[in-house]
């Protein structure tokens, strides 16, 4: 299919809140796996349509892909494909984790999030889903759903941990913009 250019931090349309899917169609098969390609490419494990530019409520996860310690292609592919997805429950224990994320290369930040939801979501056929997610698979779909909601992860960072990135994020914005090629350099831990 093919890969498609990313929307890089400061782009206002990572800002908005996406709407949701209603025609599971051929349309979406291919928005399906221009978003696989695209992560694959990128050496993500997760990402959103918005990241693409498309306002819909639609993202894809694969936790199995990379080797978490050296960020290398493990080879396995386990694409998972998320449609209207939402949280029903969320638990009270929660854990912090850097994050990375394919809009904000090479910016990694410590955020806290619940260890384990409960998430419901479609496939692209439209079949309905629930099941319970733990650990890094947890992370990636809050993250990327935080996505749908144009929400950032440094968004959810504490505001002295985000002050200590405010030079990067600026020095990203201006060299990422709209008009200019982005590139994707390698990052500790592979981004969501």
């Amino acid at each position: 299919m093919a890969v498609k250019r990313i929307r890089i931090y400061g782009d206002p349309f990572l800002k908005v809140s996406s709407a949701p899917v209603t025609d599971f169609n051929q349309h979406l098969a291919l928005l399906v796996q221009d978003m696989a390609d695209t992560m694959y490419e990128n050496r993500g494990i997760g990402l959103a349509a918005l990241q693409v530019g498309v306002s819909q409520r639609v993202f894809v996860v694969d936790t199995d892909w990379v080797d978490k310690e050296g960020g290398a292609p493990s080879g396995a592919r386990h694409l998972k494909v998320f449609v209207n997805p939402e949280i029903l429950w969320e638990s009270q224990d929660d854990s912090a984790m850097s994050e990375g994320c394919l809009s904000l290369p090479e910016i990694e930040g410590e955020v806290y999030r619940p260890t384990s939801v409960r998430l419901r979501w479609q496939d692209q056929s439209g079949r309905n889903h629930e099941r319970l997610m733990e650990g890094l698979e947890a992370r990636c779909v809050q993250h990327e759903l935080d996505h749908l909601n144009g929400i950032l992860f440094v968004d959810r960072m504490p505001f002295t941990k985000r002050r200590l990135l405010a030079g990067r994020l600026r020095q990203l914005k201006e060299k990422h913009s709209p008009a200019r090629p982005q590139h994707h350099g390698g990052s500790e831990n592979p981004p969501l």
